[in-house]
């Protein structure tokens, strides 16, 4: 058994390998599962990811090192500059980064830009094997829903055929247009409604159209998740976590029932990733613990 002294250089040690050792004799525990026994994934069930952009500044490497820790085997949305840091430890990118969510789709003068972007991400995602890009519809700016699906469906069509060529997954993501804040929310975004969403994907008719379901802006827009869940998984191919209100921790502060949720998902029989996309307020590593704990179902 680790004395007490004992236990503070192992936790000092790895501050100082993610960076931080200056702030070790005050920063909450942060230790990855297997060196003080937090917590590793057990079931199995679920595969998890965390996505890097909400727990910056945190580095690459640095999210990698905790999170296979904890027994994950992806950090995702990430740009190919990034994807041999997961190489190396043998994990992926389950979902690659692509031309952002301001631009998309539903406006015919952004297709080419993302068409353009989308291509050389499905190269560099394609050749380091890994699954799927996200993709997205941009904002209404006054489009009627007809025409602003008509687009979508145009544009998309433009790329697919070259995704299902390189066998990876293009992943259209629907946001919530209610929530006020940035990175919170996406006031004016076009595809703020599941079926809508669902409905675009039907139009396209390929394997390798999905849907990228955020629990937390499906929530917000709708409620219902898991029914929505047992309705369009077919189409679903990565889901994204977070907790609502505020974007923040999975904890008792929030409303969504997770593992509830998790339960449904694999009821499904659903076998792909589902990614750790809120943005923490307290200690990073810690706050991607309970996470994980609470998703491995």
């Amino acid at each position: 058994m680790k004395s007490n002294k004992d236990n503070f250089l192992s936790r000092r040690s790895l501050l100082q390998r993610l960076g931080m050792g200056a702030m070790a004799a005050s920063l909450p525990f942060t230790a990855p599962a297997q060196e003080e026994g937090l917590y590793k994934v057990k079931n199995g069930h679920i595969k998890q990811s965390v996505g890097w952009w909400c727990f910056k500044p945190m580095t690459v490497e640095q999210l990698a090192e905790a999170a296979q820790g904890l027994g994950l085997t992806s950090v995702e949305l990430l740009q190919p500059e990034f994807f041999p840091v997961v190489q190396k430890r043998g994990m992926v990118c389950a979902m690659t980064s692509s031309h952002g969510f301001a631009k998309g789709f539903a406006q015919p003068a952004e297709h080419d830009e993302c068409v353009k972007n989308l291509r050389e991400r499905i190269d560099a995602t394609a050749a380091a094997g890994f699954p799927n890009v996200i993709t997205f519809s941009g904002f209404r700016r006054g489009l009627s829903t007809e025409d602003g699906v008509k687009n979508m469906v145009e544009g998309l069509k433009k790329i697919v055929g070259y995704a299902e060529k390189k066998n990876v997954t293009l992943c259209l993501e629907m946001l919530n247009s209610r929530v006020h804040v940035e990175m919170r929310g996406h006031p004016d975004y076009f595809c703020d409604n599941m079926d809508l969403s669902v409905e675009i994907c039907k139009q396209i008719s390929s394997e390798r159209m999905k849907l990228l379901f955020d629990i937390y802006h499906v929530q917000i827009m709708h409620g219902d998740v898991i029914r929505r869940i047992q309705e369009y998984h077919p189409y679903i191919a990565h889901y994204h976590t977070a907790g609502n209100p505020g974007r923040n921790e999975l904890d008792d502060t929030q409303e969504i029932n997770y593992p509830g949720i998790m339960k449904a998902i694999v009821e499904t029989g659903y076998k792909g990733f589902v990614g750790q996309e809120f943005v923490p307020l307290r200690d990073k590593v810690a706050s991607l613990t309970q996470a994980v704990k609470l998703c491995d179902v």
